[in-house]
């Protein structure tokens, strides 16, 4: 039983909330005061190195959202598995749970080999990646703001192929998504928020994310959204330490061998 049932359809759910939950979560981080003490720029930073407007961010996102929603529907229609009584059978709760990690697992394959090849492959880079790049200081908004061609092969190919090796149902992908998001969201909000649960569960943060977009740990820290493991396997794991500034807030700097 879930809170959406008798409202909404699972596969509904499973393709906009996630949607749903990006607006509400990068918009939380975006109605935030300043909190110059918690910031890994500085604003002048911000906007000194940022060579796109916020609008033109928004349209971005919202455009990979449109690609997104439209392959989760077919996604859903295609592995649609109803019982004899026109319901689907949902696994027990630690089935789901092991789909969801095998899930995480799996998008964190995907997205750290194709985020390298696309800094590799200098065309792709120039031509493709380096959209997300031009967000050189993150925000939560930005988080999705990518090329279309980028979006369809990192994200949303990344998210189906999640979906289909996990086997989880349409009720369990919603769970999924809508945590793949807010994790993705929070890596890119820019904040060293105190208490922030993503900063003391997962090694791979907002600062280990950080440290990418920084010109020189542009070839370091790939893994995302979930687990550096890939990093830590292939060499290019860049640890970090978090220093305070004398104006306020923090600094990610590389700690280079």
């Amino acid at each position: 039983m879930v809170f959406w049932e008798g409202y909404l359809s699972d596969e509904a759910m499973g393709t906009f909330a996630p949607i749903v939950v990006y607006w509400v979560y990068a918009g939380f981080y975006q109605l935030l005061p300043p909190l110059d003490n918690y910031r890994l720029h500085t604003r002048k930073e911000e906007d000194e190195k940022n060579s796109v407007p916020l609008a033109s961010v928004v349209k971005g996102v919202l455009l990979q959202q449109l690609v997104q929603a439209t392959v989760a529907q077919l996604l859903f229609v295609l592995t649609s598995k109803t019982g004899a009584s026109g319901t689907v059978i949902q696994p027990s709760i630690p089935v789901q749970i092991m789909q969801i990690i095998i899930g995480m697992l799996v998008m964190d394959t995907w997205q750290y080999f194709v985020h390298r090849y696309m800094h590799q492959n200098k065309f792709l880079y120039r031509h493709v990646h380096s959209q997300h790049h031009k967000l050189v200081v993150p925000y939560a908004i930005g988080a999705l703001y990518n090329h279309p061609l980028e979006g369809l092969l990192l994200d949303t190919l990344g998210g189906a192929i999640s979906f289909l090796v996990s086997g989880m149902t349409a009720r369990t992908a919603v769970i999924f998504f809508c945590f793949a998001v807010i994790k993705t969201v929070d890596d890119h909000c820019g904040l060293w928020l105190p208490g922030n649960i993503f900063h003391l569960l997962f090694q791979n943060n907002t600062a280990y994310h950080d440290i990418h977009h920084q010109l020189q740990g542009l070839k370091y820290n790939y893994s995302q959204p979930f687990f550096p493991i890939w990093d830590i396997l292939l060499g290019t794991h860049m640890p970090y330490k978090l220093v305070r500034r004398p104006e306020g807030g923090f600094e990610a700097r590389l700690i280079k061998d």
